[in-house]
């Protein structure tokens, strides 16, 4: 196992390319306390569960790559800026059920902090653009309901 961190990372979006997915490489890279935090969605990942999002966007978009813009290692830390691109061409579950792929073509600016220890992956922070990718995947919020519900009277 390499301790260059930036090699790391790298080998971390290897895995998660849609022509490899490699779920278990993915988890491997990561040290035993290690974890994955979505935090946009306000969700973390650990042990087995740490390949979740990998398996989650490789559904959504099997062509899935991330393009990587600008690469920063600063020592342990490894920040980057990405867009995520595929094909809407996978299910996308929601709590409301099921919104069917329509081959819609995503590209989802994103920010990734990466924090190497002796090697591992200790912490994985994801700030993906959901707002952008919920656009991009034919999912509007629904304002009126909002409204209305923050204007009617409290029981």
């Amino acid at each position: 196992m390499t301790t260059d961190a930036a090699a790391v990372v790298r080998a971390a979006y290897h895995a998660a390319e849609g022509s490899v997915l490699d779920v278990q490489g993915f988890i491997d890279l990561f040290a035993e306390d290690g974890v994955f935090n979505n935090v946009v969605a306000g969700e973390s990942y650990r042990g087995e569960r740490l390949g979740d999002q990998v398996v989650f966007m490789g559904r959504l978009a099997p062509d899935i790559h991330r393009e990587l813009h600008r690469f920063h290692v600063m020592g342990d830390l490894v920040a980057v800026e990405l867009t995520i691109e595929g094909t809407f061409t996978g299910p996308f579950e929601t709590p409301a059920g099921t919104v069917q792929p329509t081959g819609a073509r995503l590209s989802i600016p994103t920010a990734d902090f990466w924090y190497i220890e002796d090697g591992r992956i200790k912490e994985f922070n994801c700030y993906v653009g959901l707002s952008v990718m919920l656009a991009q995947l034919g999912v509007q919020p629904d304002f009126a309901a909002a409204v209305a519900k923050s204007t009617a009277p409290a029981s």
